[in-house]
């Protein structure tokens, strides 16, 4: 008990030594003008940046002269950066242009006691096709008694400019390799990391792609046989609000918060990057992961647009010598749940950026009805209710240009969605337990101070008729299948004993062959259980000879002699979490049937697979099976993915139902 007082009391003291200055005290707030530099100090941290290009070339902090990366050049340590195309200029051996977005004018924004707000901007020359046409403008903010910095830019086109691809936009801070060895980016997702010097031959093995590295002969023998690989440490855009490295020798924490993803792409499940090896921090604002070419943002020719990315806050902290360092994060969780109560900041200068004042708040109830499982409407629980642009269902996945801005139901399932943007939006939903996507397409014009209460929406979710039998759990994951243990040359320790997170291991599509050397997976519905017997994913086979087939899975179920009394269609539910050029082919009691029953073609590209991942776009088909198909006794469903030249093609599912023709209100299955 007393050692248990002493730590809390350590820990306490840590706690107010780190806390800002009292308001009252004579702190000074300064800019300093240098040789092609510009330096902000406040008294607890010095930022200095390049000018005009508006780099970030140095952060002081705690006795520290630079927290950043010192080998290289002063221009890699932390930058805003964008990969762009004309459209077709595109090659299979280019992801496309990576620009360090570097500015052309620096200009004084704002400069009192209370802050300093600097911008970096680019104005896009219309005689030049070398950069991207785009107006850029980069701000970054410091506070009195802040410890820490905001960023935030805006983007910017105007009409009559040429067409443009844009792939991905982001913020990268790059740190001393020799001092961050402690990487968090949530409770459960932290470790000691290893040196970006142990990912190079001969240090380190590339793997099936380069960001997966193995570790042969790393300098800390702890990492040995190790796989290290950026996308194990992706995280869903919802789950995205602190993440970064601890220095435990200095005790020092440095971090990147987000207190809202409304200017992220894509909606609350998309997977970002985050911290990974180097030291590396990143704020992604906009990529194709997990998604694909479908994420692509393309600006057709002359179309005007404009968005404001961030901001976010870069967070440092810093501990006494005799309190553990890794508490740090827990600071940082603090000071998170502080960003996100001042969200909408108040202090940036731009009108581009409204306050509270100039948004918007929109609430409801929304409810489930389906009949077949209760007579009553049913509380969204649990819910994903969110505003994105006017759009068809389940576009909010793939959109990318506006603002998007999501809650979460409690138990009865109200909602309410603050701080909205002005502008024209559609609501969505998705409810866990339930498939597919809830869309009211009555325009909600947002104005500023707006107070709009929706009532009760009711989603009615695909439904012809009771269920026969399910697979799954609708809940947009393959997470509840059968994830099978890494093969022991190819583990990151992290997730050795990690349940939740065990599909982020290297190489688990190779299990699949392994497991299943000769024949594919076969699914008695009467007798197995999908958290053993479902493979996680329907992958390709490798062969001897270094080539891959495509697979048949075979679901099979039994059916009594009612069924010859049955007539139309039963129908078949099949919600895929992902599909990386893959092709789902369908077909009932004839494995040979041709064409097949039903086939989605070509689909995604998400590359799930390789990444690590256990969801990426969401896609949901209903396929119609005549009852003549079917038959007394046994019946089998095959799902076939045809196509097959890599080992990373393939599909994840999501949850499969068959239900009974509507007029059927109840009819025996036979049970073993």
């Amino acid at each position: 008990m007393i050692a248990l007082i002493m730590f809390l009391s350590l820990f306490e003291i840590a706690i107010s030594q780190n806390q800002s200055s009292d308001p009252e005290s004579t702190q000074v707030l300064q800019l300093h003008y240098q040789d092609q530099h510009v330096v902000i100090d406040n008294g607890i941290f010095q930022l200095t940046l390049s000018n005009p290009e508006g780099f970030v070339t140095g952060v002081q902090y705690n006795g520290i002269e630079n927290v950043l990366a010192y080998t290289g050049h002063e221009n890699d340590r932390g930058y805003w950066d964008l990969v762009w195309n004309f459209p077709g200029k595109k090659t299979k051996k280019t992801k496309g242009t990576l620009d360090r977005i570097e500015a052309t004018k620096m200009e004084v924004i704002t400069q009192n006691d209370e802050q300093i707000e600097i911008s970096f901007s680019r104005t896009w020359n219309a005689s030049s096709n070398v950069t991207v046409p785009v107006n850029i403008d980069k701000r970054f903010v410091v506070l009195r008694n802040s410890s820490g910095f905001y960023s935030y830019a805006i983007f910017e086109r105007l009409q009559g400019w040429p067409a443009v691809e844009i792939d991905n936009i982001r913020l990268a801070i790059k740190l001393d390799k020799d001092k961050f060895n402690y990487m968090a980016i949530s409770d459960e997702r932290q470790r000691y990391m290893p040196l970006p010097d142990d990912r190079i031959p001969p240090r380190g093995k590339p793997l099936a792609y380069p960001e997966a590295v193995q570790l042969l002969d790393p300098i800390e023998p702890e990492f040995k046989v190790e796989v290290d690989d950026k996308y194990e440490y992706s995280m869903e855009s919802k789950d995205i609000k602190v993440h970064g490295w601890i220095s435990t020798n200095d005790s020092v924490g440095f971090w990147q918060i987000t207190p809202s993803n409304e200017f992220r792409s894509a909606g609350p499940l998309k997977q970002f990057l985050g911290s990974h090896v180097g030291p590396t921090n990143l704020a992604i604002f906009h990529s194709t992961h997990y998604v694909g070419a479908e994420l692509i943002m393309s600006f057709e020719e002359g179309e005007a647009w404009k968005k404001v990315f961030g901001p976010v806050f870069i967070y440092l902290n810093s501990f006494p010598k005799e309190v553990d360092p890794l508490l740090l994060w827990h600071q940082a969780k603090n000071q998170t749940k502080i960003e996100e109560e001042k969200w909408p900041y108040n202090f940036t200068t731009s009108s581009d950026f409204p306050s509270s004042d100039q948004r918007g708040h929109v609430s409801g109830r929304l409810l489930v009805r389906d009949r077949y499982i209760r007579s009553e409407d049913i509380p969204a629980n649990g819910s994903y209710v969110g505003l994105a642009a006017p759009g068809d269902v389940g576009s909010w996945q793939r959109e990318y240009k506006g603002y998007q801005f999501w809650s979460k139901a409690d138990e009865e399932g109200y909602f309410c969605i603050d701080n909205v943007r002005s502008g024209r939006y559609n609501l969505y939903a998705f409810v866990p337990g339930f498939i597919g996507d809830f869309h009211n397409d009555t325009v909600i014009n947002i104005s500023p101070g707006s107070n709009i209460c929706l009532g009760e929406l009711v989603y009615e979710p695909p439904r012809d008729g009771p269920t026969l039998w399910e697979i799954g759990v609708p809940d947009r994951t393959a997470a509840e299948f059968y994830i099978p243990d890494p093969n022991p040359m190819f583990v990151n320790k992290l997730y050795v004993n990690s349940s939740d997170n065990k599909y982020r291991q290297y190489g688990l599509w190779e299990r699949y062959s392994e497991l299943y050397p000769d024949e594919d997976m076969v699914y008695d519905v009467d007798v197995d259980d999908y958290s053993k017997d479902w493979f996680y994913m329907q992958v390709t086979r490798k062969l001897d000879d270094g080539r891959y087939n495509g697979t048949t899975w075979e679901i099979k179920f039994q059916l009594d002699d009612q069924i010859e009394n049955l007539t139309g269609n039963f129908k078949l539910r099949i919600a895929i979490a992902t599909s990386n050029v893959a092709e789902l082919q369908i077909r009932v009691n004839d494995v040979s049937m041709d064409p097949p029953l039903f086939t989605t073609g070509q689909i995604g590209k998400d590359n799930t697979i390789a990444r690590h991942g256990i969801h990426g776009l969401y896609w949901l088909y209903s396929v119609d099976v005549p009852a003549s198909s079917l038959g007394p006794g046994c019946n089998s469903i095959y799902l076939t993915q045809p196509l097959a030249i890599s080992p990373f093609q393939g599909l994840m599912y999501d949850y499969i139902r068959l239900e009974y023709p509507d007029s059927v209100n109840h009819i025996h299955i036979n049970r073993p």
